[in-house]
């Protein structure tokens, strides 16, 4: 396969595999790969157009019989904070936030196979190695960075490098209109601080500080229950055929 650099990207089709998200349904990606000193202007506009990055491969699902799989972004400018919400930062206010450059680390790691044998031990990731995460970390040609989340501990705010324990870790693009969360883990064991949810709104306020309009969250799957979580973040826009549509909840009753 030619993955070398050209005036305009190759694209390319998988072949049906079963779909992870629905039963009885087979799934189909369309690729390309983003390498070279257009990868960074590649990236937003194929995200702009529905499609996720892994690694240095952007894609979307080109399913024949299934249009499940909706991409989402949140608006970050209309978007204010829930009750519920507003609960979950303020039982996070204990964890410091860092930003690094997409550098993977043995901690990271460590915290990364906690995460997948707790919630996603028949997942496709289920059995990615030390160096697996790494090339899922490092294999990147846009402007990509981890954030990690620790606990705080006292002196924590004159250091560049916090050393509380690691809880949560997310894996983003920075884009010319927003952030993408390509990836985030956490500690299987804190379920009742809601890291998940913690980390979609910390981007939605870097987003907001940034003055970015979108922070795109991937696919929201109809009729899949782990993807439900995402269209809560209101107000968001769902990419249809007539292109960004604004989405609200009672849309999929």
């Amino acid at each position: 396969m030619n993955t070398q650099t050209s005036p305009s990207p190759q694209f390319y089709l998988t072949a049906a595999a079963p779909c992870p998200y629905l039963p009885n349904e087979l799934e189909r990606k369309v690729f390309t790969h983003m390498v070279g000193p257009r990868a960074t202007e590649m990236n937003d506009l194929l995200t702009q157009g529905g499609f996720r990055r892994s690694q240095n491969i952007a894609y979307r699902p080109a399913c024949e019989s299934c249009r499940a799989c909706v991409s989402v972004r949140v608006l970050t400018k209309e978007f204010e904070a829930s009750r519920a919400f507003r609960r979950v930062e303020a039982s996070n206010r204990d964890l410091v936030s860092t930003v690094f450059p997409a550098q993977p680390s043995t901690e990271q790691f460590s915290l990364f196979r906690r995460y997948l044998d707790a919630r996603h031990q028949q997942g496709g990731m289920s059995d990615m190695s030390a160096l697996d995460y790494a090339i899922m970390v490092e294999d990147s040609h846009v402007q990509t960075r981890i954030i990690e989340y620790r606990l705080r501990v006292p002196g924590d705010g004159v250091l560049q490098q916090p050393r509380g324990d690691l809880v949560a870790v997310a894996l983003s693009d920075l884009m010319s209109d927003g952030l993408s969360m390509v990836y985030s883990f956490y500690n299987p064991d804190m379920e009742r601080r809601s890291l998940g949810t913690m980390m979609v709104l910390d981007h939605i306020r870097r987003a907001q500080a940034l003055g970015l309009p979108h922070v795109y969250l991937g696919y929201w799957v109809r009729g899949s229950q782990k993807m439900g979580y995402k269209t809560r973040f209101q107000p968001q826009e769902h990419l249809m055929n007539q292109g960004w549509m604004r989405f609200t909840p009672d849309m999929d009753e």
